[in-house]
């Protein structure tokens, strides 16, 4: 497979429908990625409640009337695609701060994504402006 080049183009040497049109694509991107920060955040929000949820059965016993497990040392883990195993409080804790770890890194990743892209909607849109005050004054001398 051929590796992909990338080309670079000055922003200010586009006409103003292809500006928009860029502007179009990035705001539709951020949209998605936007979304997508939210769907992550959700996720590491249930990850972190997992292992509280977890942490908490620590104090219980298994003869509490309150809780209704009969063996309070360990328990079923969703680790993915349908597939569940059977493990210690400590190992389900672990592996729910480790997913939500995982996920607060992506979140990172994601967030200088999206600033990045914000930045390059706000230089579309500044060379936006300044290309219709130019063909403003232009218009306004003739």
């Amino acid at each position: 497979m051929g590796s992909q080049q990338q080309q670079t183009v000055n922003i200010t040497d586009l006409d103003l429908p292809s500006l928009q049109q860029v502007k179009t694509q990035l705001e539709e991107e951020l949209s998605h990625l936007t979304q997508s920060y939210g769907k992550l955040r959700g996720a590491q929000a249930r990850f972190s409640d997992c292992a509280d949820s977890v942490e908490s059965l620590k104090s219980e016993k298994a003869d509490d009337k309150t809780i209704l497990l009969s063996d309070v040392e360990k328990v079923i883990v969703d680790v993915g695609t349908g597939y569940y195993v059977e493990k210690s409080l400590d190992g389900a804790t672990s592996f729910y701060k480790t997913k939500e770890e995982y996920v607060k890194q992506n979140l990172e990743k994601l967030q200088e994504t999206i600033n990045g892209k914000q930045s390059s909607l706000r230089a579309i849109v500044n060379v936006m402006q300044d290309k219709v005050q130019q063909q403003q004054a232009a218009a306004a001398k003739s």
